[in-house]
């Protein structure tokens, strides 16, 4: 098993593996291409962006700046809006639905490390391989959802559809459809 079919197994992995190393290299490339693009230049914009995600809807809108990891493991659904500064570490599968609201500064992890400092850290690395024990688990946006400025969505978590996340929550746990969660950790506070 490579380490990407581990990464995306949600298993621990090598995240200094050639292949790995060379996907986020790639992303690194077109980012910058993409940045250096007038905002005027929607079809290129887009078209880079095509080339980095998994998958990509019509009518996507994405401000920059913005960063991932991989690219190849996100994927947007339609007229979904992703403001300034978003973060998306796609250590594994993100996938976002259509009509999707994030707000600035939306931070989506998928990467995770054991809590234990004597679990997390290897005695011994090989030369090539990380000093830290990394696995990621997948996010999922549902369709129809806002995900205000400033939340962080943590890994292994799936929000459902029609929902909106209060600004500056972070969501550690699974949200149902069609609520309004907020907090630290976030909450379902009502339906909608």
């Amino acid at each position: 098993m490579t380490e990407r079919e581990k990464l995306l197994r949600g298993e621990y992995y090598n995240s200094r593996d050639p292949e790995l190393i060379e996907l986020y290299h790639r992303a690194k490339e077109i980012l910058r291409e993409w940045s250096a693009l007038s905002t005027r230049d929607g079809e290129m914009r887009f078209a880079l962006l095509q080339s980095l995600f998994g998958s990509l809807g019509k009518g996507v809108w994405i401000e920059g700046p913005f960063y991932c990891d991989y690219g190849k493991h996100i994927s947007i659904g339609e007229n979904t809006f992703i403001n300034t500064g978003a973060v998306l570490l796609d250590c594994n599968r993100i996938d976002i639905g259509k009509n999707v609201l994030l707000g600035p500064n939306v931070q989506i992890y998928t990467a995770t490390h054991p809590l234990s400092a004597s679990e997390r850290i290897k005695s011994n690395p090989a030369p090539d391989e990380a000093s830290y024990q990394t696995r990621a688990l997948p996010v999922k946006i549902g369709d129809n959802t806002w995900i205000g400025g400033n939340v962080l969505v943590m890994p292994g978590v799936s929000i459902g559809k029609g929902v909106t996340v209060a600004a500056g929550s972070v969501v550690t746990k699974d949200i149902p459809d069609d609520v309004l969660a907020m907090g630290v950790p976030a909450k379902v506070v009502k339906s909608l």
